[in-house]
């Protein structure tokens, strides 16, 4: 068996399907894992996948042409999921693709399918869940910053969305597992900031407006409460503990 070893990236997983691929040494003697995998399996030889902008454009160029564009959306999805073998599963799932063609995604009796689906859905509903558990504060130079701590690299769907919310406004959202950020100056196009330094930490904690919404947003929640009919239970599970670490009205 001969492990691809792919950059823990979008380009990184399709450059380790382009490897594998092109191998020729059978789909069931490859398989692929992000780097930085625990996991070391015997009696396997273990490739480095380098990263070029040809191999990518040649792969995503194939899936875009001879499947769907709604495959190479699907699998972009999937590349944002936290599971370490997310890279394998990609790869198994265009294996049975580009076989079966443009109809694979309504083939969810194949285990690959399957396995793409339960990716895809654990990715949109985190970063459904985050389109409204994001909260911002307004720096005194006008920024609005967020924090998150996602189990999922939802960074760039969320940059999407708020990025159509609110066009005219500066705002950063901080992606503290990763250590990432997005940025998106007003009127202008968001961007990707990965490793931020402790500059772009130091702005995380300029002085806001926070304290004033905070209490103004406690008042409102508490004032709309009912004691009588409090669920903790219910609320847990419509409101995860995790996401309250986050969140203005928990602090």
């Amino acid at each position: 068996m001969t492990v691809y070893v792919c950059e823990d990236s979008f380009d990184g997983i399709l450059c380790g399907v382009y490897d594998a691929w092109m191998s020729r040494k059978g789909h069931e003697q490859v398989c692929l894992e992000i780097e930085q995998t625990e996991n070391i399996r015997l009696f396997c030889e273990y490739v480095s996948v380098k990263v070029t902008p040809e191999k990518v454009e040649k792969t995503w160029i194939a899936i875009r042409k001879k499947l769907s564009e709604q495959v190479y959306k699907k699998i972009y999805q999937a590349s944002l999921s936290q599971e370490p073998g997310r890279a394998d599963c990609i790869y198994r799932f265009l294996v049975d693709a580009f076989h079966y063609g443009r109809e694979i995604l309504n083939m969810l009796h194949l285990p690959s399918v399957f396995e793409l689906f339960r990716l895809c859905r654990f990715v949109m509903n985190e970063s459904h869940l985050l389109k409204e558990f994001t909260r911002f504060s307004r720096t005194e130079e006008g920024l609005l910053i967020s924090r998150i701590g996602p189990k999922n690299d939802v960074l760039p769907i969320l940059a999407v969305h708020f990025a159509d919310r609110m066009p005219s406004e500066n705002w950063m959202i901080y992606d503290e597992n990763r250590k990432r950020a997005i940025f998106h100056p007003a009127g202008e196009d968001w961007f990707l900031v990965r490793g931020c330094q402790t500059g772009w930490n130091e702005s995380l904690n300029l002085k806001t407006d926070e304290e004033e919404y905070r209490s103004m947003w406690k008042a409102f929640c508490q004032t709309i409460s009912i004691p009588q009919r409090k669920n903790y239970v219910c609320q847990r599970n419509h409101l995860p503990l995790r996401y309250r670490l986050y969140m203005t009205e928990f602090q």
